[in-house]
């Protein structure tokens, strides 16, 4: 069992330790008016088209379909709650051939375009989950990956990142500077008051650290915004996975079964755990959707979003895949 401790915790900490900040990265984009409109469907409604059943000619996929169709990877999309929406979405993928693990956050912003769903905080991503529950998230995200299949999901909440840190004994992080914040409006309240330098974080501060951004006089904050609190977050991720195989894996165990909810199994963990044996915190890599931040006139008022650019996503995609991407250039 101590092994399906160690991988449990592996595929788990890549997620859960990142809730809180949001993964907000209003990088390189283009105009959500040239996204596809992502009025959630199911991918197979493609295959509707080709209603001729007399033609008895083998179908031939096109490479990317194929890869997808024809791999072992293991899909699961890591949520992490705030209220009725999904404050982190994070898209892990694993390759059992390989023993790699692909993080790619989604971020909370991202423009999603629902038909029936008009007002401004409706259109983005993060809202999903509030009117179609994990299903629908699903299915916006296969949309998001231009089809790419989601196997399994993982939930949990502020207070179970908390408790889980807190079984860790701490995170050890370098904070970069001071951080002083306060919203006794947020959900939860939100009070952060973290001295600069290398130190180990329990679950209360954990969650400052990761949900920082700037001061509330806005002096002192991350000089690149949401970009620097990505590599904050993944500086925590790394320490807590580094150190979530060290040692105390029955207790954290037992805590993560606790606070999250997921629709694997017992007995697909214990199958993942057989194809995941040897993984190391090296095999690991993060990254971002790919785009840029907009701004939509909704109602008379800009509103700002995080347009995915469906071209460099599908790239990332076949690279997953390991589908050559000069077949679709």
């Amino acid at each position: 069992m101590k092994q399906f401790f160690k991988v449990f915790i592996i595929a788990f900490f890549c997620f859960v330790l990142a809730i809180g900040a949001g993964v907000l990265t209003f990088m390189k984009f283009y105009d959500a008016n040239a996204q596809p409109q992502g009025n959630i469907k199911d991918a197979n409604d493609d295959k509707k088209d080709n209603n001729d059943s007399s033609n008895d000619e083998p179908k031939v996929l096109d490479p990317f379909k194929k890869a997808i169709q024809e791999s072992e990877r293991i899909n699961v999309l890591l949520l992490g709650l705030e209220g009725p929406r999904t404050d982190t979405i994070i898209f892990a993928s694993f390759d059992p051939a390989t023993k790699k693990v692909d993080l790619i956050s989604i971020p909370r912003d991202t423009y999603f375009y629902r038909v029936g769903y008009k007002n401004a905080d409706e259109r983005k991503i993060n809202a999903v989950y509030g009117d179609s529950g994990v299903k629908g998230t699903i299915k916006a995200v296969e949309t998001v990956l231009g089809g790419v299949p989601i196997h399994h999901y993982v939930k949990v909440t502020y207070s179970g990142v908390e408790k889980i840190v807190d079984s860790l004994g701490g995170v050890e992080v370098n904070v970069p500077f001071d951080m002083d914040y306060d919203d006794p409006t947020a959900k939860p309240p939100l009070h952060i008051h973290l001295k600069k330098g290398r130190q180990i974080l329990d679950g209360k501060k954990a969650i400052q650290f990761l949900r920082f951004r700037k001061n509330n006089d806005k002096t002192v904050g991350y000089p690149d915004g949401d970009l620097g609190r990505i590599r904050a977050q993944q500086q925590f991720i790394k320490s807590a996975i580094k150190k979530s195989l060290s040692f105390r894996l029955p207790v954290v165990a037992q805590t993560c079964f606790k606070y999250i909810k997921t629709d694997m199994s017992l007995t697909d963990i214990l199958l993942y755990v057989s194809k995941a044996i040897g993984i190391k915190t090296e095999d690991i890599s993060m990254t971002t959707l790919p785009g840029r931040a907009i701004y939509k006139s909704i109602g008379g008022k800009k509103v700002s979003y995080f347009a995915y650019d469906p071209k460099q996503v599908k790239e990332l995609m076949m690279k997953l895949y390991n589908v050559n991407t000069e077949i679709e250039n």
